[in-house]
């Protein structure tokens, strides 16, 4: 993928420190997410990924340094605030509501649109995964992995966000799901979607992306077009089994 820069990036972390407790989770990282990017951040468990996104996203409060969307400072706005301004987050095990419908699930990843764009926005989703069409007055509980985390993607989408974040989704699903799932994250991207990826798939995470971060115990220690990571020698030995 070619890298793709503007004047301003869209994201803007700059320094936080998150603490779980007396845990110093995330120390001082610093990233940037340009419009019509898909930037990546890969590292093994724990070090720190799901803290960032949650951390941006509202869910969790940095001890120090800011967020910004579109220039705007999002620290000290809980995530039913930030949702409105452009950002939306797929969360790590798809948490869709179990006993509600298919639509139910979608709807409510509209809750902060108007009622009347909602309808259009139903469409638009039914359009871009069919399968949901089909699925529609089903139980989201009664769904198969694949079908869930289309599921959880597409109510994310609800929201219309500036920027999508997307926490591990094609944890836990079959190789051929694997595939089906990149290959709408390539679709949602060549729409004009702007995309932060965290994946433990870290080949095809670093085929799609643009730019990627590597993150080691609440650290960034390696950025840089996702292309080059994918030809580093220490990125292949740590995460791609080379």
């Amino acid at each position: 993928m070619t890298e793709i820069m503007q004047a301003a990036p869209l994201l803007k972390v700059n320094d936080i420190h998150v603490y779980y407790g007396a845990i110093h989770a995330i120390k001082g990282i610093s990233l940037e997410v340009y419009e019509n990017e898909i930037v990546t951040l890969i590292g093994a468990n724990g070090a720190g990924k799901s803290t960032t996104l949650n951390t941006i996203a509202g869910l969790l409060k940095p001890r120090q340094g800011t967020v910004e969307l579109n220039g705007e400072v999002l620290n000290g706005l809980g995530a039913s605030k930030i949702v409105p301004k452009g950002l939306s987050l797929c969360p790590e095990g798809r948490r869709i509501f179990q006993q509600m419908t298919v639509r139910e699930n979608l709807e409510m990843g509209a809750f902060t649109r108007p009622l009347n764009e909602i309808s259009a926005s139903l469409e638009e989703m039914f359009e871009r995964f069919p399968r949901l069409k089909e699925r529609e007055k089903q139980i989201a509980g009664t769904l198969s992995g694949g079908e869930q985390q289309m599921l959880a993607m597409a109510r994310a989408l609800m929201s219309r966000p500036k920027l999508l974040m997307l926490d591990e989704p094609s944890m836990g699903l079959a190789p051929i799901l694997v595939e089906q799932i990149f290959s709408i994250i390539s679709e949602l991207h060549a729409s004009g979607v702007t995309i932060l990826l965290i994946e433990q798939n870290a080949q095809m995470a670093l085929h799609v992306a643009n730019r990627a971060y590597v993150m080691e115990t609440g650290l960034i220690t390696m950025q840089g077009p996702a292309e080059e990571l994918l030809q580093n020698d220490a990125v292949q030995k740590a995460y791609l089994g080379s």
